[in-house]
């Protein structure tokens, strides 16, 4: 009884916020929009060094932990518990929820704005190539993959080895104790957790809604209207409604295995298009040159110059991924039973970024390759950036139909393992959340999407800088949770 009474406060409260929230954007947009950018605005200025330190901070203590330190060989669970699942299809459901349609939207688009608009150097030039790889490497390579890791390894562990639900507050239990934990602040912490999956979702899916709209017009002249974005979320619904409620074996399994395959064609056939031997060598220094600013790059928030560069960019990366660390981290833990912190480390840290950064160099290279003029000309309109680029090569239109293919699999991905996340964190922590659940949940995503896209001009955007600015704490939380695992670590191994 008590379990279902911290349902209904936990539920019910998370639900009342996110609709007033929303309710408030649409019938007064101007002052929604205010509020989200002055708070972002003031935590940009106050705050940049601490987002970034968080950050670095999490990819040391990954490397750390993963490598070097003696509970490398730990597993999640008990210590003679196997995986269930296999390494592939592991990997796919983890980075089909944790990088989405993000990767494919900004693949081309990121590197060819900051090879317009690069810092400190000529737009066009080789160097502002270079800046353009090392940024866009920065933004979604190791620092956001640690994130998501050292959160997943928090409360994987304490779900998997030590019993405990699978929910954000009990990462705490370690550092407050359990009744703690299951009290008044781990309600908190737990209706902050709901709202900022279910704001950056919505956003997400906005914004792949965007795209696949963009991509069939491009494609075939489909018109950018209302009643055609309606009706894409509200096909992709049912797709990954149905998909969540069949399960992770029987439904986001397999969706995620065939997204990551057609992610890999995707590779495959944009560089046997594109300038290959550009690409391996655009590869080869940008991975070189990430590696020799890594640290200065990765602490820069515009204290001298440009703090208004880092704060859209660099600063803004940061606060969104960290905000995506309950619904990320909260998936990746719930599937990653059995793997040993040192496998755990290499699958939800190294290997995503490897596939990031290739994607990026592919997409990236391709567009710089066009031009500055050509670059200028395909920024102007973000969601058809890729299609643009794609266009000028042999076999262009074909790929950009399968890109659309991919987003949409990306999208239901995204938004199925969004969906069982709410549905276990508003069922206690049950790793196996009822039907009803996933569907209430699966609706209220996209009535959400919908209601921002159609209410208000700039609904996404600001639902998006609001959920990041109140994801805040959720960067403190992350300095507790490295703490935390340390201290169950070393009760463990006592």
């Amino acid at each position: 009884m008590a379990n279902k009474k911290q349902f209904n406060y936990t539920f019910f409260i998370s639900i009342i916020i996110t609709i007033a929230v929303v309710i408030w954007g649409i019938a007064s947009p101007s002052t929604f929009e205010n509020m989200a950018n002055t708070t972002f605005g003031f935590l940009v200025d106050k705050f940049g060094w601490f987002y970034t330190i968080t950050m670095m901070s999490l990819v040391g203590f990954a490397i750390w932990i993963g490598f070097f330190s003696k509970y490398k060989n730990i597993r999640l669970g008990e210590q003679d518990s196997k995986p269930e699942y296999s390494f592939l299809t592991w990997f796919a459901m983890l980075f089909s929820a944790g990088m989405g349609i993000g990767l494919v939207f900004w693949g081309a688009a990121e590197p060819m704005n900051y090879f317009v608009a690069p810092l400190g150097v000529e737009p066009g030039t080789p160097e502002a190539a270079r800046f353009a790889m090392q940024k866009s490497f920065l933004h979604w390579g190791f620092h956001p993959w640690a994130n998501y890791a050292i959160f997943a390894l928090a409360l994987g562990l304490m779900q998997f080895r030590y019993n405990k639900p699978c929910l954000v507050s009990s990462v705490f239990i370690p550092l407050i104790g359990e009744e703690k934990a299951n009290g008044t602040i781990g309600k908190i912490i737990d209706i902050f957790s709901i709202f900022a999956t279910v704001a950056g979702i919505a956003t997400s899916l906005g914004l792949g809604t965007y795209q696949i709209n963009s991509g069939l017009k491009f494609l075939f002249n489909i018109p950018e209207t209302a009643s055609i974005q309606l009706s894409i979320v509200i096909i992709i619904t049912i797709i990954y409604i149905v998909s969540t409620v069949t399960g992770l074996d029987n439904g986001i399994k397999h969706l995620a295995n065939i997204n990551v395959y057609i992610f890999t064609f995707v590779i495959i056939a944009c560089f046997l298009v594109g300038p290959s031997i550009k690409i391996l060598d655009t590869f080869i220094e940008s991975v070189g040159y990430y590696i020799q600013t890594f640290i200065g790059s990765g602490l820069e928030s515009g204290a001298f110059f440009n703090k208004k560069w880092y704060g859209s960019w660099t600063i803004f990366y940061f606060a969104w991924f960290i905000a995506w660390a309950p619904f990320v981290g909260t998936f990746i833990a719930r599937i990653s039973k059995g793997r040993t912190i040192k496998e755990f480390i290499i699958g939800v840290m190294i290997a995503p970024s490897l596939a990031s950064f290739i994607w990026f160099i592919i997409a990236g290279t391709m567009g710089i390759d066009q031009g500055l003029e050509f670059a200028k000309e395909a920024i102007k309109s973000t969601p058809t950036t890729l299609f643009s680029v794609l266009s000028n090569y042999t076999f262009g239109n074909i790929i950009s139909m399968v890109c659309v293919c991919l987003l949409v699999t990306f999208f239901v991905t995204s938004a199925n393992s969004s969906t069982f996340v709410l549905a276990m964190f508003s069922s206690h922590g049950d790793l196996h959340p009822n039907g009803p659940k996933k569907i209430l949940w699966g609706i209220v995503q996209s009535g959400l999407t919908l209601a921002l896209m159609i209410g208000s001009v700039n609904g996404l955007q600001m639902l998006q800088t609001a959920s990041i600015a109140v994801a805040f704490p959720f960067s403190i939380i992350m300095i507790f949770t490295m703490i935390s695992i340390v201290k169950m670590l070393k009760k463990d191994s006592a």
